[in-house]
């Protein structure tokens, strides 16, 4: 089969992009013919004239809809799958697939589809109003972006692509990560029968031989971005609460913004794949503070390839992503409360017992559910 991936990336290297680059080595590896439409985000926000150009290529791409002509005719796919368009491929492209006779797929990573900023998050607190008024005008009202223009953007190109019927009219199939998204859609209105579940996987990466500076083993591990959505302040808080407890944090600060000085608290920065897995195998358990829902959170995955339990909210995907047979993997928090973050994560960092029971269940469910290959069309 002759395949098309279409991916706008983002300004950073992140779990998006690597599901979209195994996905594209594992369909060759399976004997399919892929080839690409890829555009970067990379520095489109540094200037004035970046952020006008993201904003009127959302709404309606012409280089898009030009570079896809280009491929139709060159490289004449049996199958387009889409991941994200935005902003510089844009929903312009869906139509031009459909009249060339092209099956269109795509994998759902986030709630764009329905949420302008794709996170279902406004003041950093979880909100489903786009999706309960079926219009866009509150990311304008709140401001959701933080940011008149990029708010104004977002909202504008949700509200085309969802009067022209792009996506409704235009994929065929829909493939979610878990069966919490694929309900959000169903309730936005999209065909529930046009819409699957293909969890992300990832594969064990042997840890590095060589110790990480200022990380003993033993900590309350957390892996990700280091933004507001993330909630990596809650754990903060937990950290400041209990200096008896070290704390270390794998990712990146976003430019302007520092982390607060305390003794049981290291930043390890952005950590490579090798270096990553001697984190995960380091630490005692990992926390994912969210105040989002997330899409596939993949931290959940890789702190179980090591065994490694989670404390995580019980909302959005969570639940459903830590459960085996009734059992739930981890600990679940209230979401956004610190008072029972803390309670979890002291009571678990007190009982090497339950963290090794919970991390052999974790890797269990990992084993069962999330190592298969990609699934191809």
């Amino acid at each position: 089969m002759r395949i098309l991936v279409v991916h706008n990336d983002y300004g950073r290297y992140s779990g998006e992009e690597a599901v979209v680059d195994r996905m594209i080595g594992e369909l060759r590896q399976a004997g399919h013919t892929v080839d690409t439409l890829r555009r970067s985000s990379e520095g489109s926000r540094d200037s004035l004239w970046g952020n006008i150009h993201g904003f009127l290529a959302g709404l309606w791409s012409i280089s898009g809809r030009r570079q896809m002509r280009r491929k139709l005719r060159t490289f004449r796919p049996d199958l387009v799958h889409i991941h994200n368009l935005y902003p510089f491929i844009s929903p312009a492209v869906l139509p031009l697939c459909r009249r060339a006779g092209v099956r269109v797929e795509m994998t759902v990573h986030n709630y764009r589809l329905i949420c302008p900023t794709g996170l279902f998050l406004r003041d950093n607190r979880p909100c489903e109003n786009c999706l309960r008024n079926g219009n866009e005008r509150d990311c304008i009202r709140y401001n959701c972006e933080q940011s008149l223009l990029r708010s104004l953007g977002y909202a504008l190109r949700n509200m085309m692509a969802r009067r022209t019927r792009a996506y409704i009219d235009n994929v065929d199939y829909y493939r979610c990560l878990t069966q919490f998204q694929r309900r959000k859609l169903i309730e936005a209105g999209f065909d529930g029968e046009k819409i699957g579940v293909f969890p992300n996987r990832v594969d064990y990466v042997e840890p590095s031989a060589e110790p990480l500076p200022h990380c003993e083993p033993g900590y309350v591990g957390y892996v990700g971005r280091l933004s507001p959505e993330k909630g990596y302040d809650l754990l903060l808080e937990v950290a400041r609460r209990h200096p008896e407890m070290e704390f270390r944090f794998a990712g990146f600060l976003r430019e302007g913004e520092a982390m607060p000085q305390l003794p049981n608290v290291r930043l390890c920065g952005q950590l490579g794949p090798w270096q990553l897995a001697r984190f995960y195998a380091d630490a005692r358990f990992i926390v994912v503070p969210s105040r989002c829902y997330e899409g596939f959170p993949m931290v959940l995955l890789e702190a179980a390839s090591h065994g490694k339990p989670c404390v995580a909210p019980s909302h959005g995907a969570f639940p459903e992503l830590m459960s085996l047979d009734g059992e739930v993997t981890g600990r679940l928090f209230r979401p956004l409360d610190v008072d029972d973050l803390e309670r979890n994560v002291v009571a678990l960092w007190q009982s090497a017992e339950e963290c090794e029971r919970l991390g052999a269940l974790a890797n269990k469910n990992y084993q069962r559910l999330y190592k298969q290959p990609f699934i191809a069309p």
